[in-house]
């Protein structure tokens, strides 16, 4: 039987979700606060510049064709996915860089310059994560509802070694700490710090060997709009500027939503691709929420946030040292990332990525100009940081560091240029404690320990996005949403 589904936010994993129920037959109603889709992957238009807010990466692109094939139409008729190579340039604290590509002869090339021991390690390394990438992509789209469903791959999981870091993991095979450093740092794309994300996450090594790292012609901005468009094309409605300030509970179900105007929107089933913890302490009434109490968000481990520079110059850094994905560490690794997701402490230092999309697609700036971002990871709003005070001079400090090791003269030849705080991630993109990955990839946080797809609250209240299974990341979003799809079922 046909039902009305209202979706609360149009990130990939609401739009996908949308896409797929609608697809189902059912009558289906995104609800956006801002004036554009996109949720994290919200476009920033400037002066001719654009920018891709937040997620850069494609790494399983037939999830996309699945998505269109499940709404009986093609991928490539709406937006252009071309190849990345190498995938990313990883940069030493000296300056150093390593090319990180899916071919094995240059990867071992690469290797080699760096830490000749270690290729053997390496192959060592790269067999061992096949059965975890069979084992753990294979539970990336089943829901864990039940501890039993838990109980279920428990074995799985400790033949695998999943209660060691992906760092400790990677250390069994090789030896030089910045080769360690190149084969670690994918957590950090999910919201992770390497020394506590479980080794499954060593996988993704894997998984781009199988699939190839992509990006999508006119920045990841096109693929949203592409999805905003298939939706559109299926039946289904986007409602724009549309704030819902609260999801409407009857006993012990949804009802639908109330928008921030007061409008009561009724609905048969509501899923929520707001960030979980602020959906239940934001969104639902604390005397609904028997399991999801405030005290309980509060014991969650969130991840990190970031600071983001977008900056649009008016001269050209295409002398081929950069590339669409740069990813530069400073000095220290494993005491940073335990003064971001432990001591909670603001550092001078920091790691950052450099995303430079108009080094080979020039629609993302003028003729003569670059457009890109720089990334840096900080502690969420948890740790008590004064971003009044301290956003400038951590702006100052990352120029400063740019100008003088990467990007000659770059203070005097910005054009464009915003940047955005564990504050933005708080108040724009509604992340519970300005975390900008909802909650970390912890092994006690994954799977049946992490919120279910399915409320635990509510029958009829579901989640895709970040914070639910199976996590952050462009895949695990997209797979939240099959999820949904497969639990709500069709018309």
């Amino acid at each position: 039987m046909q039902k009305h589904i209202i979706v609360v936010g149009s990130g990939f994993g609401g739009l996908s979700a949308a896409i797929r129920l609608a697809a189902q037959g059912h009558r289906v109603e995104v609800y956006e606060k801002s004036d554009r889709p996109g949720g994290k992957g919200y476009v920033i238009e400037r002066d001719g510049f654009r920018f891709d807010a937040g997620p850069s990466v494609v790494t399983a692109p037939f999830m996309f064709d699945d998505l269109w094939k499940a709404a009986g139409r093609r991928r490539e008729d709406y937006f252009e996915l071309r190849p990345c190579s190498p995938y990313y340039r990883l940069f030493n604290h000296e300056g150093r860089h390593f090319d990180y590509s899916g071919d094995a002869e240059s990867l071992e090339a690469e290797i080699r310059r760096f830490s000749p021991g270690d290729v053997e390690g390496y192959r060592r390394f790269i067999a061992s994560t096949k059965p975890i990438f069979e084992k753990g992509f294979g539970m990336i789209d089943t829901p864990f509802l039940k501890f039993t469903d838990m109980l279920r791959v428990a074995p799985d999981l400790i033949k695998l070694k999943s209660y060691i870091s992906t760092y400790s993991y990677v250390s069994q095979f090789l030896k030089d700490d910045f080769i360690r450093r190149c084969f670690s740092f994918h957590p950090l794309f999910i919201g992770g710090s390497p020394f506590d994300a479980s080794s499954i996450y060593a996988m993704v090594h894997y998984l781009e060997r199988e699939w190839g790292v992509h990006y999508a012609v006119g920045g990841m901005g096109s693929i949203i709009a592409a999805m905003v468009r298939l939706f559109e094309d299926i039946g289904g409605t986007m409602h724009l500027n549309a704030p819902v300030s609260e999801i409407v509970v009857e006993g012990r179900r949804v009802a639908g939503v109330r928008m921030a105007n007061g409008d009561l929107r009724r609905a048969d089933i509501v899923v929520s691709n707001a960030d979980v913890a602020y959906t239940y302490h934001n969104l639902i009434d604390p005397k609904h929420r028997k399991i999801y109490t405030d005290k309980k968000l509060e014991r969650i481990k969130h991840s990190m946030s970031l600071v983001v520079l977008y900056i649009g110059t008016k001269r050209r850094y295409n002398d081929g040292r950069l590339l669409r994905h740069n990813i530069i560490f400073g000095d220290r690794y494993k005491s940073l990332l335990s003064d971001i997701f432990h001591r909670l402490h603001l550092a001078d230092d920091f790691s950052l990525y450099l995303y430079m999309p108009s080094v080979d697609d020039p629609s993302m700036a003028p003729e003569g100009c670059e457009s890109f971002y720089v990334l840096a990871p900080v502690p969420h709003l948890g740790a008590g940081i004064d971003w009044t005070k301290q956003a400038k001079p951590y702006r100052d400090a990352i120029i400063e560091f740019l100008e003088d090791r990467y990007m000659p003269d770059l203070s005097s030849n910005i054009v464009v240029e915003s940047m955005v705080d564990p504050q933005h991630f708080a108040r724009q993109q509604n992340s519970y404690m300005g975390a900008a990955f909802a909650i970390q990839p912890l092994l006690t946080q994954s799977a049946w320990f992490r919120p279910h797809n399915r409320s635990e609250e509510f029958a009829n209240l579901y989640f895709v996005g970040a914070g639910t299974h199976p996590g952050a990341g462009v895949p695990g979003v997209l797979s939240s949403a099959v999820i949904a799809q497969n639990l709500i079922g069709p018309a």
